[in-house]
């Protein structure tokens, strides 16, 4: 569980009140931590996430089940796409990763592919980390890690993350792959899935700096990922070489801002509980005593998302229509207020925003009144 240091035993146990008495808390993964760097003002999944709340038990508690997530014939047909792409020892892949990201290097021949089978998570970190080490010491080979597990310090405690793989260069430098079961179309893919690929991918980059930190020399970890898809509607592997420069920045600078979470914990009312066997309405009220930032992308990447876009149509939000038409509306935060501006009945003349909704309105109703005659 994520927490932070800065109170050390009072401000963990607090967390752990929030999740309820005896409550495990949910570790965090890759994708979660992607989610949370993506919406950084969301307080309300901040703490959550923080104190590792259940959101998908905590959902249905509140009435709003989530339907987040892949089906079990998507994570079928993901795993054996997986399975395809790493067999003969990852000779494919490697070929990929050759021809992407390192053609003056001599093509993959006999790469080493270690077992990293340990105990635990902590186990399989430190497994990982050996045969990193052993990799980068040993220059001139290709290395393929299967599911290694790294460390990335989140708040002052560890988030353990498993990436697709990792592939140590011939120079020595790190590379990270991420298989998808979404399709490149004509070399192309959704760009909404190749952003929250990138950002996952972010995290398992940072991790790996953490890791490379400890080495003397520290070696380079590749700031170009590997996205590995089906070509068209076939079970054939396509790659993509993706630059992650800016998910990185931004996530780095999130994660490091989770710290907050001790803010958010001190502002709330003494005896708050997020815990799914609370009565409805109780739960419900210490859910809303954290603000939200709900946006469309949360339907993607939250199981709290369909309980907050509710509310956020209920309490009129333009959050509700998206990111950019709320950075178009200044400050105007509801639809009333849009409406009203519009109609001339609020709003400062000299305010933008205001002045375009106020000559749309007035291009519209020119257009309907041309229409009816």
């Amino acid at each position: 569980m994520p927490l932070p240091r800065t109170r050390g035993t009072g401000l963990r146990q607090r967390l752990a009140e929030l999740r309820g008495p005896d409550v495990p808390a949910k570790a965090l993964d890759a994708r979660a931590l992607a989610a949370l760097a993506a919406n950084p003002g969301c307080a309300r999944r901040a703490i959550l996430d923080g104190a590792g709340v259940n959101k998908a038990a905590l959902a249905s508690a509140l009435g709003s089940p989530s339907a987040f997530g892949q089906s079990q014939f998507a994570l079928t047909r993901g795993n054996a796409f997986e399975a395809k792409v790493k067999a003969d020892g990852g000779a494919e892949l490697l070929r990929l990763v050759h021809e992407k990201l390192d053609g003056s290097s001599e093509p993959p021949a006999d790469a080493r592919v270690p077992d990293l089978t340990a105990t635990g998570p902590q186990g399989r970190t430190a497994r990982t980390e050996l045969e990193l080490r052993e990799a980068t010491a040993h220059p001139g080979v290709w290395t393929l890690l299967d599911h290694p597990m790294l460390a990335l310090d989140v708040a002052g405690s560890a988030a353990f993350l498993e990436p697709d793989a990792v592939v140590v260069h011939p120079d020595g430098s790190w590379t990270v792959v991420e298989i998808k079961s979404f399709p490149l179309l004509d070399g192309s893919a959704d760009p909404a899935k190749v952003g929250a690929a990138a950002r996952q991918a972010a995290v398992y980059v940072l991790a790996l700096e953490e890791l490379a930190a400890r080495l003397d020399p520290a070696p380079r970890v590749r700031h170009r990922v590997l996205l590995v898809c089906p070509r068209d509607f076939s079970n054939l592997p396509a790659a993509s070489a993706v630059d992650i420069r800016k998910q990185r920045a931004v996530t780095a600078r999130q994660l490091a801002r989770l710290t907050r979470i001790e803010d958010i914990a001190d502002a709330l009312p003494e005896g708050t509980c997020f815990s799914p066997e609370l009565p409805a309405e109780e739960l419900t009220a210490a859910v809303e005593s954290v603000p939200a930032a709900y946006a469309p992308e949360c339907l993607s990447a939250c199981e709290l998302a369909f309980h907050c876009r509710t509310r956020s149509r209920q309490e009129g939000a333009v959050t509700s229509l998206g990111r950019p038409v709320r950075a178009e509306l200044g400050g105007l935060t509801t639809v009333e207020e849009v409406l009203a501006a519009a109609r001339g009945e609020a709003g400062d003349p000299g305010d933008p925003a205001v002045a375009a909704l106020r000559r749309a309105a007035a291009l519209r109703a020119e257009a309907l009144e041309a229409a009816c005659r």
